[in-house]
This record gives structure tokens, sequence and C-alpha cells, in this order.
């Protein structure tokens, strides 16, 4: 049989829905997940691997009007997408129609490959509503391919990942067929430091962290890691270590669960945290952190 490969990259506002049905197209939780915005801020690839085909799809950070530096890289990421996609999947949500970034869905009306435009999280709408969701988006990108679904119901998504192999170009396998991701394990130890620090924290906080991993020791029956979260601010420093150490504990207890899960292994968590000043406007900082790679 003839074997399939291709690049699908999913695109669109933030919180539609792109990691989570990444995630499910993957079958493993490679991307963070938050209710808030800009939880995304890299390009990950999460690899698909059967006999006959080879599919990579690439979740990306949410289109945004960039306030900084981080956010022009992250604008970046996205623009990328359209350079190396066999497919684009363009994710919305009801009412979606704010398009952050005029330049980007220009792209995507002149796109030469299959366009699907998704329309996530119908669970939450009625078939009128879906109804009037369908005919705006005939008319404003009738080279579409449209699809309702609900990723976190799991509806009509088993059906559009089938579509998605029916229309993959043919080709060899860009990756071994063992990789799951391009991504390297610390790599998923930081997402997973930062998502807790985005799901326990508010306002700016978040926003101000990056985290680095800077040791990462597997033994046969432990992962040793020593990871630092970098904040802007004294100020932020102390709400991150909290009370008596009460926070960063907390961080610490939730983070190494889902990394012993993501692992499958016992792991030792040893967490820090550094005051970094303006590192998301600093182009030698965001290098270091993996941004800025065009």
């Amino acid at each position: 049989m003839t074997h399939k490969s291709g690049f699908i990259n999913i695109i669109g506002n933030p919180n539609v829905g792109k990691s989570t049905l990444s995630n499910i197209m993957v079958g493993k939780k490679l991307s963070i997940i938050s209710h808030k915005s800009q939880t995304t801020r890299h390009r990950i690839l999460g690899i698909v691997n059967d006999d006959n085909y080879q599919m990579i799809f690439s979740d990306t950070p949410g289109i945004l009007k960039p306030a900084h530096k981080l956010h022009e890289s992250m604008m970046d990421s996205i623009k990328i997408t359209f350079e190396d996609a066999d497919i684009i999947m363009y994710v919305v949500e009801y009412k979606d129609y704010d398009l952050r970034n005029s330049k980007l869905i220009n792209k995507i009306k002149s796109s030469k490959v299959p366009l699907l435009l998704i329309i996530n999280k119908i669970d939450s709408i009625d078939q009128q509503k879906l109804d009037n969701e369908i005919e705006y988006w005939n008319k404003v990108l009738p080279n579409a391919e449209i699809w309702p679904i609900s990723a976190i119901e799991n509806f009509n998504v088993n059906e559009l990942k089938n579509r998605i192999i029916d229309i993959l170009p043919i080709g060899p396998a860009y990756f071994p067929k063992d990789q799951l991701s391009d991504k390297p394990e610390r790599f998923f130890v930081n997402e997973i430091i930062r998502e807790k620090i985005l799901i326990n924290f508010k306002k700016e906080i978040p926003y101000s962290v990056e985290v680095v991993t800077e040791s990462f020791e597997e033994e046969l029956k432990i992962i040793k890691i020593r990871s630092i979260i970098m904040v802007e601010r004294n100020s932020q420093k102390g709400i991150i270590i909290g009370h008596k150490g009460e926070a960063i504990k907390k961080i610490g207890t939730q983070s190494r669960i889902d990394i012993e899960s993501f692992f499958n292994k016992k792991v030792f968590l040893d967490l820090q945290v550094k005051v970094n000043k303006n590192w998301r406007s600093s182009d030698n900082e965001l290098k270091r952190f993996g941004y800025n790679q065009k």
C-alpha cells in the first residue's frame, strides 16, 4: 500500500481548543491546557504513526497582536506553519469572528493546500446557531471544508481524523516511526510546570513566568530533575514561593505527579525561583528559552 505523510498545522485564536484537539489526535497530552490565553507559546509537533501513514500535527500559539518580543516570536512560529503545511486546520468557536491578524487570515484565504475549518465546542450551541455558523464561514472561507466538532466531548473527531488520512499526500515518513514529538524531554517538564503556574496564579504572574530545566538525570528507577522558574520581578518571586514556601510546594507536587505520569517513572523534582528582569523583551533571553528560532 502507498505510504502517506504530511504536516497538519493547527491555527486559530486563543482558547478555541487547538491544544485539546491536537492532544486527542496524537493520543497523548503533549500541549498543556488552561483557560488562560497564551497558554501555548511554542509550536509543538505531535507525530501519529501507522504502517501506512505518518501524520504530524502542529499545535501553535493563539493568534494575537504582539505586545512585546515574546509575542512576536510566538506569531513567527505561526507564520512558519504556512511554509510547510500539507493541510491547514483553522479552529474557531461560536461567534469567533474577531480575526486578530489580517495578514494571517489573508494567507489562510489564499492557501493552496487543503483547508479544514473546524467549528469547535458545538456541544454548547443548538442546531440553529450551528447552521448560522456554517453559513457564515461558507461565505468567509469558500475554499474551506467545514467540520463541526466538540473536542472535549470527542464528537466527530474520529471522523475528522479519518478525513485527514484520506487527504494526506503520498510520501515517506519525515520522522522515525517510534518518535512522538520533535521536542526534547526537558521541554515537556518545563511545560508541565508552567501549566501548574497558569492554573494556580492569576493576573500577570503566569505571563511573566518561564521555566528552564537545568538538569534531567534518568536513573534506573527514578528521574532526578532540577528546574528554575524565572520571573521578572522580586514581588513575583515572593508570590510564587508563597507563605512559608506553601505555593512553590503545591506547584512542585502537582508538577511531579504529571511528570511521573508523562514519563511513567518515579520523579524527584527540585524547584527554584529566580528573577530575570524583562526577559520577555530580551532577544538573547528569548533565544535561550527556545524562542526566536525562525
